[in-house]
Parts: C-alpha cells; sequence; structure tokens
C-alpha cells in the first residue's frame, strides 16, 4: 500500500446510492490510508461506511489487488494530522489541507492476486505486518535482472525448479527479503514459481549477494562441478 498513490473510494451517498470516485492517500505507520476529501458532504451517507480499492503496482507480470473496509473518520490527533501532511507534501509535492484529511478506520481487509486467489486478512495481521525492507527498490532489482541477467534467471529455474515440461524461458517477477517469484514459461503455458533464499535479506547489497551466490552454485550444478544441496521448489502453479 505504501508503494501506491491512487486508489478507488467507494461509499453509499446521502441518497442511498453506491458511488466510487478516485482518490490519493499516503499511509500512516500501521499501512492505513488516509484521504483528502475536499467534498465529503457530497459524497458521504451518515454512518461513514465505505471500501477503498487499491491496485497494488508492484510485479508488471501479476496482478494483485487490495480492498479495505471501514468508515472514514476525521482525525483530531494533532500530532498524527501532522505527521500524515508531511507525509502528503513528500509523497505529491504539494501541501494539503489538514481539515479535509480523513482516516480509514479498517474493519476487514481483502486482498487478491490475479483475478483468482482471494484471502481476508484480519486488521490486526494487516496493521502488525512489516513492510518488505527491500521495498523502495525491488521493481529496480527486477529489472537489471531481466536486463542484464536473463541468462543467469534461466539457469535458476533450471536448477532450482523442478517441472515436468520443457521451459523455454523464464522471467524474474518480483522479489522481497524472503525468496522471488518467476514465471516459468513453456509451450503448455506460463506457471509461478517461488525460489526462497538461503538467509533472509534486509537491504540492496544483501539481495544482490544472494543473487549472486545462486547464480554461482547454479553454474556450478549445471557444469557438474558440485551437487544441488538444496532442495528443489516442485510447487508450481499455472497462471495463463
Amino acid at each position: 500500500m505504501e508503494l501506491s498513490s491512487i486508489g478507488t473510494l467507494s461509499v453509499v451517498s446521502p441518497d442511498g446510492w453506491p458511488i466510487g470516485v478516485g482518490a490519493r492517500f499516503v499511509v500512516d505507520l500501521q499501512g492505513t490510508p488516509a484521504l483528502c476529501l475536499r467534498e465529503p458532504k457530497q459524497l458521504l451517507a451518515n454512518d461513514c461506511s465505505s471500501s477503498f480499492h487499491v491496485q497494488l503496482g508492484q510485479s508488471r507480470s501479476s496482478s494483485r489487488q487490495c480492498t479495505l473496509l471501514g468508515r472514514l473518520v476525521k482525525l483530531d490527533d494533532g500530532l498524527l494530522v501532522k505527521k500524515l501532511s508531511s507525509r502528503w507534501e513528500k509523497k505529491f509535492g504539494e501541501n494539503v489541507d489538514e481539515d479535509l484529511i480523513y482516516l480509514i478506520m479498517v474493519k476487514h481487509v481483502l486482498q487478491m492476486e490475479d483475478f483468482e486467489d482471494v484471502v481476508w486478512v484480519t486488521p490486526s495481521e494487516y496493521s502488525n505486518a512489516e513492510p518488505d525492507p527491500l521495498r523502495n527498490f525491488a521493481e529496480q532489482i527486477v529489472y537489471e535482472m531481466g536486463s542484464k541477467h536473463a541468462e543467469d534467471v534461466q539457469r535458476l529455474c533450471n536448477i532450482y525448479v523442478e517441472s515436468d515440461f520443457q521451459v523455454t524461458d523464464a522471467k524474474l517477477t518480483w522479489v522481497d527479503r524472503l525468496g522471488f517469484d518467476l514465471h516459468v514459461h513453456s509451450e503448455g503455458g506460463v506457471y509461478a514459481a517461488r525460489v526462497p533464499f538461503a538467509r533472509e535479506v534486509t537491504d540492496e547489497k544483501g539481495v544482490k549477494s544472494s543473487f549472486n551466490c545462486m547464480f554461482h552454485l547454479a553454474w556450478e550444478v549445471e557444469k557438474g562441478y558440485v551437487l544441488p544441496n538444496f532442495e528443489k521448489v516442485n510447487l508450481l502453479k499455472k497462471v495463463r
């Protein structure tokens, strides 16, 4: 959520009709969205029940969505308002009218991936989740792996992923502190695979070091210089 900036706010209008509008947002430390609503009385019914839907712009190869259900509330915590206002200015390069900031008090969270996998998350699970330390540069790493290390990524797939079909191509789609996602291409379709790192990484230097170690080991295994000392990934999900 922290990496996104625009979502769709859906509410029941005062005359009873459902309505959805695009809205920019920032998040607090728990990932709760804060919106700037310039004409809230024209949108909100008395109970302020709402949902906020965000298309998470992480991987270009998969679609991740998050919908928060809850109530819009006006903040009375002056310190929090100041912090959110500062985040807004940093993110959008403009000042925000602090009187127009509303926070979504989350009651339910729905997460969906590739329009198929639906998971309900409790508010406590959502607010207590730790942001991934690679989130601000993961997309750049994915780009570098695709543009500079395509052959190495293909070798990683061949060595670390167990499949019963001929792999024609492999693409790195996302990376986080625990591992990385691959799209494995074959004549019969495209499959998603998750490959873990040997240990958790916490920064850009660590993730690049982990990839280099895996590249080197995969090359040695491919050449027959060493035997694999890891368990291959055999859980593949067809995505198209």
